[in-house]
């Protein structure tokens, strides 16, 4: 691994057109993500198209990136819809840790072995929110006390450790969790699930950094333009609500279905 000291700015590939390409990816993640998460269905992908940059870098990269982007969407968020931190701040915290131990063994495990799981999952996913069209339109807490907390607990140690591992998809798995497992209507959901997506990119980065597998000059450019996205997406969805809210959740499941069930359908031809 490269000396975290030495702190590389740019992969030596880059260049000015790969750079304006990546930059624009991260920009429409920023947005996505803070709607409903699913951000780096865009972004990581688009890191991949950086010549020598290899999968563990991208990742690390990507987090730095998103970071920056969640952070933003999480205060706007918190500003203008007020969650109650009593959920999401716990769940956060194992989350982090549970990201930290994804990330420690991401470069262990290939993503192939985790894909057909994750396309299974999706599909229900979407499935299930398109037959439930009230779901998630007005909160109607299905749990209270030790019992809320613990589910919530365990929904951080499941998709913080999906996070520190592979990552695409991570908020709009939260964004679910908290609709059907504890009654949120969506509004409410995504602004818990940005403090928690805060969490889940800083565990990861807590590994990769020391690691040396970020390069912070792309990881920085890309933060920037993730905070701006992220800026815009928040707004939009404060101000159009739930409704919104669940449109966008079901477009960007069907495309991380198609874009998985791809990936999986060509690797294992």
């Amino acid at each position: 691994m490269t000396d975290v000291l030495a702190l590389d700015l740019f992969p030596e590939g880059l260049t000015p057109t790969v750079l304006v390409l990546v930059l624009l990816a991260a920009l429409t993640a920023g947005f996505i993500d803070a709607v409903v998460g699913g951000g780096g269905l865009v972004q990581l992908p688009a890191l991949l198209l950086v010549p020598g940059l290899t999968p563990v870098q991208a990742l690390a990269t990507n987090k730095l990136g998103s970071i920056l982007g969640t952070t933003t969407s999480a205060v706007t968020f918190y500003r203008r819809v007020r969650p109650d931190l009593r959920t999401a701040l716990p769940m956060a915290g194992v989350a982090l840790v549970a990201s930290f131990v994804g990330a420690s063994i991401a470069a262990l495990l290939p993503a192939e072995v985790f894909k057909p799981v994750i396309v299974v999952a999706l599909v229900g996913i979407g499935v299930f929110t398109v037959l439930r069209p009230a779901l998630g339109e007005v909160t109607a807490l299905r749990h209270l006390g030790r019992r809320h907390h613990g589910i919530a607990a365990g929904v951080g140690v499941v998709i913080g450790f999906y996070d520190g591992i592979l990552g695409p998809g991570t908020g709009s798995f939260l964004v679910f969790a908290l609709v059907s497992l504890l009654g949120y209507d969506f509004l409410a959901a995504s602004a818990k699930a940005k403090i928690v997506n805060v969490a889940t990119n800083l565990g990861a980065l807590l590994f990769f950094v020391p690691h040396g597998s970020v390069f912070w000059g792309l990881g920085l450019l890309l933060g920037a333009a993730n905070t701006v996205g992220a800026y815009l997406g928040a707004r939009t969805a404060t101000s159009r609500g739930s409704r919104f809210i669940r449109v966008v959740f079901l477009v960007v499941v069907t495309v991380l279905i198609a874009r998985l069930g791809w990936d999986v359908w060509t690797e294992n031809r």
